[in-house]
């Protein structure tokens, strides 16, 4: 695409001087710019694009957005307002706005978005469809598994991902949409069919500051899906009806609004509950009667998993019966209440709770079904919202017999000093401190009996530990069976 058809998506700008070269790629990282690239300057929390403009331009590209004044030799400079604004114009653009050629399902809230998108992936795969997924854990087209480092990228990733998706012949994608992603404008471009939101809870304050900051970040999804009724356009909201926060949301948006829960009334309801061992069974209540449900997945809070891929399956036209049909097959996620196999009486559980709200709803699933004592290993990250620290080891101390404290991703941070904010929420009662995560898991192994649990939180998928500026190989399923091998080996 020549420069100057690439630019007309934009409305306002100054260029240095007229040039029209032929762009054969976007790029907002000169590392990666190669001859025939439109280079963006994102000014970055500790980088600025900005300060390497020549270096790109050195080598390859042929034009420069900026947002402030750089001087460069050999390519013409685009000035304009915003350029991360800018950049998913451009983008959306360039790779001929792929969203609009497929159906997007964006999930958001605190927790869940995993689950749930990985649950409307399957039901979407039974219908026959090819899928795509974006999310915390990785990015995928059909099977194919391609590395993130953001639960939601940036908009120039985001749209040559999309674009890559249509080309090889996705019609429905499922992404998760952090609150990070919605203020930051990652996800302009993106034409949502459907929003979910899942929950609300304390979570990224060292970001969002307040609640009502987070909330309303949370927000923008549902305000951003547009304020059109064109015919064959349908949008739609899907709400938890059992989170205050909805109601905001309701206000917020114009898409027609369905509606989730269990507690309240609401279009797609789980009644009559059992939590099993193996499970969990509900009936489910829908506009058009009622359904038997029975999932593999445990615990209240995959009940609002799965009513929440239900209810968005369906307002897309997926008949209940098949979406119903997926669910059941589905297994679980990686990392979400994964159950590490054992032939020794435990049940060993590495979840990815790492907010006071998501331990709270893995320790109150877990206790009805052991009926020895449930030890739980936990830790907070470094670098983030140190308010929900105390309330982490809060939770743990209130809902297991054994917590057991030890260190996540501390990042930049002192681990001990981690440990000491966490501690400062449970004054007066038991617990046991143990820095060293590999340690912990191991002693909460050892010291377990037949009939006891073993929660292992905080981190679930994640392969590794960051401490410091380095990253450190770490599976928490992997220790977790090295410590199940070696307290076999001590038993005999």
């Amino acid at each position: 695409m020549n420069l100057s058809d690439l630019l007309k998506s934009l409305p306002f700008y100054k260029l240095s001087y007229s040039s029209n070269p032929e762009i054969l790629s976007l790029e907002n990282d000169h590392r990666q710019v190669k001859e025939g690239a439109l280079f963006i300057c994102i000014k970055g929390y500790t980088f600025d694009g900005h300060t390497v403009a020549q270096e790109a331009v050195n080598r390859g590209a042929r034009a420069v957005l900026a947002e402030q004044p750089v001087e460069v030799e050999g390519a013409p400079v685009i000035t304009v307002a915003d350029t991360k604004k800018a950049m998913a114009v451009l983008a959306d653009c360039y790779y001929g706005s792929p969203t609009a050629h497929m159906r997007l399902i964006g999930i958001t809230g605190t927790n869940g978005k995993t689950t749930t998108s990985h649950l409307l992936d399957a039901i979407y795969k039974e219908t026959g469809e090819k899928t795509g997924l974006i999310g915390t854990m990785y990015m995928k087209i059909g099977e194919e598994i391609i590395e993130t480092k953001n639960t939601t990228p940036e908009s120039l990733t985001l749209q040559k991902t999309f674009k890559d998706m249509k080309d090889k012949g996705v019609s429905t994608a499922v992404m998760e949409v952090s609150s990070h992603a919605l203020v930051e404008g990652r996800v302009w471009g993106c034409d949502y069919d459907i929003a979910v939101f899942t929950n609300l809870t304390q979570d990224h304050l060292d970001y969002h500051h307040t609640m009502e900051e987070y909330s309303r970040a949370k927000g923008l999804l549902f305000a951003q899906l547009g304020n059109s009724y064109a015919a064959g356009q349908p949008k739609f909201a899907v709400l938890n009806e059992d989170e205050e926060t909805s109601a905001l949301y309701k206000k917020e948006t114009a898409a027609h609004v369905v509606t989730y829960g269990i507690d309240k009334e609401a279009m797609f309801r789980a009644t009559d509950v059992r939590l099993t061992s193996e499970g969990t069974e509900f009936t489910l209540t829908y506009p058009e009667g009622s359904k038997k449900v029975k999932t593999q997945l445990a615990g209240k809070f995959n009940i609002y998993n799965v009513l929440a891929a239900l209810a968005a399956a369906y307002t897309a036209g997926t008949a209940v019966e098949t979406a119903i049909h997926a669910i059941e097959q589905v297994k679980g996620v990686a990392g979400r209440f994964e159950l590490v196999p054992n032939d020794q009486g435990l049940a060993v559980i590495v979840d990815y709770a790492h907010t006071p709200d998501s331990l709270v709803n893995v320790l109150k699933t877990v206790q009805p079904l052991t009926e020895g004592k449930v030890f739980t290993v936990v830790g907070c990250g470094g670098d983030r919202d140190r308010t929900k620290r105390p309330l982490m080891a809060k939770a743990a101390c209130e809902y297991a017999t054994n917590a057991i404290f030890t260190s996540d991703n501390p990042r930049s941070e002192d681990p001990h000093a981690i440990l000491c904010d966490m501690e400062a929420g449970v004054a007066g009662e038991s617990y046991k401190v143990i820095p060293d995560r590999r340690e912990a898991i191991f002693y909460a192994i050892q010291c377990a009996q037949n009939g006891d649990a073993v929660v292992i939180a905080g981190k679930g998928h994640e392969t590794y530990q960051i401490v410091g500026n380095e990253v450190l190989d770490f599976d928490d399923r992997t220790v977790a069976r090295e410590a199940l091998s070696s307290r076999k080996k001590e038993e005999k």
